[in-house]
C-alpha cells in the first residue's frame, strides 16, 4: 500500500473531528492562536470564550495566556470536536452549544474570540449579537475569517483545478469557508448586529504540508467539504492532476506553503 493510500485508510478509520486535530490544525490553524491572543489584548487573570472552538487550537493558545488565575471557556456546535478537545486539552472548560444561542449569562467574559468559524453559522447576526452579550463592557472581541480566495494562491488554484475536473458545484463549495473574504461584508455584519466601532485587519498566514499527497489526502480525509462529495476514483484523479499545479508551491524537500491570510473583526463594547 502506498504511503497516500495507507493515510487514507488511517484517517477513514478516525473520526472527522480526529482528522481535523491531526492534520488540518498543524497545517493551518494553530498558527492564529497567538495572533489572535494578541489582538485581544489577553493577559493572566482574565475569563475568555472561545466560540467555535473546535479540538481546542485557539483555546489551548488562550489557556496559556490567561494563567496564572484566569480561565477559558470553549464552545462548539459539534459534539465530536468538542470531545477531542477535552481529551486533548484538561483542565478547559467544554460546552456544545450553537454561537446563536451561548448559554451564559450577560458580561461573563473579558474578551470573546473566535476563529475560522463565522462562515458557517447559521444565523451570522445572531451570532455577533450573541457574543457581545456575553461580553463585559469595554472588553475585547476579535473574530479571525479566510480572506478572499484570490489571496491564498494555493487554494484558488485548487478551487480552479476542481471546476475544471468536477464541475463548479464541487469548485464553489470548496470556497465556501472563504464567503466572507470582504471588509465591507464584515463590517456590514457588525453594523446589523449592533457592534460598534469594529474595524477590519489583515494578518498574513501560511498554509503548509508536507507534500503534494498529503494535501490531497487531508482534504480526502474531510466529510464536510470534498470527502463528502468526491469518491475514490475521483480523488485519484485529483491526486495526479494536482502535482502540476501546485509545482509553484513546492518547497525544496516536497513540503508545500502557500499564504492563507485571515481578516480580523476587532470590536469592543461599550
Amino acid at each position: 500500500m502506498t504511503p497516500t493510500l495507507a493515510a487514507q485508510a488511517e484517517a477513514t478509520a478516525r473520526s472527522p473531528a480526529e482528522v481535523y486535530e491531526q492534520r488540518f490544525v498543524p497545517a493551518l490553524f494553530r498558527q492564529w492562536g497567538p495572533l489572535l491572543c494578541e489582538a485581544a489584548q489577553i493577559g493572566p487573570g482574565q475569563h475568555v470564550l472561545d466560540v467555535a472552538c473546535g479540538t481546542g487550537a485557539l483555546t489551548a493558545a488562550v489557556a496559556e495566556r490567561v494563567a496564572p488565575g484566569g480561565a477559558v471557556t470553549g464552545l462548539d456546535v459539534n459534539p465530536q470536536m468538542i470531545a477531542v478537545a477535552r481529551r486533548k486539552h484538561a483542565g478547559i472548560e467544554w460546552h456544545e452549544g450553537r454561537a446563536e444561542a451561548l448559554p451564559f449569562p450577560d458580561a461573563t467574559f473579558d474578551a470573546v474570540v473566535s476563529q475560522f468559524g463565522l462562515m458557517f453559522f447559521d444565523d451570522r447576526t445572531q451570532a455577533l449579537r450573541e457574543m457581545q452579550r456575553v461580553l463585559r463592557p469595554g472588553r475585547p472581541l476579535v473574530i479571525a475569517v479566510c480572506d478572499a480566495l484570490e489571496n491564498s494562491p494555493g487554494y484558488a488554484a485548487l478551487a480552479a483545478l476542481l471546476d475544471r475536473l468536477f464541475g463548479t458545484a464541487v469548485g464553489d463549495a470548496f470556497r465556501s469557508p472563504f464567503a466572507l473574504g470582504d471588509e465591507g461584508q464584515l463590517l456590514a455584519l457588525c453594523t446589523a448586529a449592533g457592534v460598534r466601532d469594529a474595524k477590519v485587519v489583515r494578518r498574513q498566514g501560511t498554509v503548509r504540508f508536507d507534500s503534494v499527497d498529503a494535501l490531497v489526502a487531508t482534504e480526502r480525509a474531510c466529510v464536510w467539504t470534498l470527502g463528502g462529495l468526491l469518491g475514490d476514483a475521483q480523488f485519484a484523479r485529483l491526486r495526479t492532476a494536482a502535482q502540476p499545479v501546485f509545482e509553484p508551491f513546492v518547497e525544496p524537500g516536497g513540503r508545500v506553503a502557500f499564504a492563507m491570510p485571515a481578516l480580523l473583526i476587532c470590536a469592543g463594547k461599550r
